[in-house]
């Protein structure tokens, strides 16, 4: 078994089940006769990465099926990501669902809400520091397991020498992958920063990175946007080395599918945001918290070209 499969509890099965809500009669179960709650979402989401659509997707739909009004709001600063939370403090919301991807900064607004009475659940990011943090439940991917199982997986295909691309310095969830990888790769592991999503810079530090060490055989980026730029400054600089990425979309799909993107590390970003508003659902209507005190995992999965062709269709629609 491998070390997803050892370590990665399957929490999940319980939160869909309690989700259906099956204990609702018939005449109670039209969203018109549901309490109305107003929860908002917040992320440390940067413009042009289409992952956090697809959270925004699945928080769509919990809010549909649960009569709730979404906020979404996003800032990829930490001081940003905390003002939101003090945004949503002042407009008296009943759950506010958020990425902990800055514990420090987050952690005043953090309390100055649930000071307020208001519910607080963390998910996609902060994984180490929810519980510290007084959040009621946390759903997404252990960050740090999913680096390791990745550093397995470059010992078994023979890597000697690689870089973690990370595009947002300081933001705990990267930071996590990166360290997970060094834990457990045998070979050489080196933290390559780029500014964001400016993509061209990317490219050139890849390149640069590339031409400057030959020995590096594995590129691994941390999101998926970045995956052919990856592949594209592979090229350019003459290196022979793989790309394995953290993350889904339809290009990594159709990369892996064509044998050039060797894998996609997929935390299921659709339940992420589904199950994020949910689980404030529940617990306003019912007094439910879910993980019995750890995380709601949702991932981490390779998707190999062994398996990509039954998650296609999914990403073609937009939610895998």
């Amino acid at each position: 078994m491998t070390r997803i499969g050892k370590r990665t509890a399957l929490g999940m099965a319980g939160a869909v089940a309690l989700a259906a809500a099956t204990w609702l009669s018939p005449n109670e179960s039209s969203a018109a006769e549901l309490p109305h709650y107003t929860f908002a979402m917040i992320t440390h989401a940067q413009p042009g990465d289409t992952f956090w659509d697809i959270i925004r997707k699945g928080a769509e739909a919990a809010a549909a099926k649960d009569n709730v009004k979404l906020i979404y709001l996003a800032n990829p600063a930490a001081s940003g990501e905390a003002q939101l939370i003090t945004n949503v403090i002042e407009q008296h919301v009943d759950g506010i669902a958020l990425t902990l991807a800055f514990p420090d900064a987050e952690a005043p607004a953090v309390k100055q809400a649930q000071k307020a009475g208001i519910p607080v659940l963390g998910f996609n990011a902060g994984g180490d520091n929810w519980k510290q943090n007084g959040l009621l439940m946390y759903v997404g991917q252990d960050e740090t397991i999913a680096g390791e199982a990745v550093g397995d997986r470059l010992n078994t295909e023979g890597a000697k020498s690689a870089i973690c691309v990370d595009q947002q310095q300081g933001a705990v969830q990267l930071e996590a992958r990166c360290d997970g990888i060094k834990k457990t790769f045998h070979g050489s592991l080196v933290v390559l920063y780029v500014n964001g999503y400016d993509m061209a810079s990317a490219q050139s530090r890849i390149v640069a990175k590339l031409q400057q060490n030959h020995d590096i055989d594995y590129v691994v980026t941390l999101g998926a946007p970045f995956a052919p730029v990856a592949l594209t400054a592979v090229g350019m600089a003459g290196s022979q080395a793989k790309v394995g990425t953290f993350d889904m979309s339809p290009t990594a799909v159709k990369l892996i599918q064509e044998g050039k993107l060797q894998w996609a590390i997929d935390q299921q970003p659709f339940v992420e945001g589904y199950e994020a508003i949910d689980l404030l659902w529940l617990y306003q209507y019912n007094g439910d918290v879910v993980g019995g005190g750890g995380p709601v995992l949702t991932g981490p999965t390779f998707v190999t070209k062994d398996n990509v062709d039954e998650v296609a269709k999914f990403a073609e629609r937009g939610t895998r």
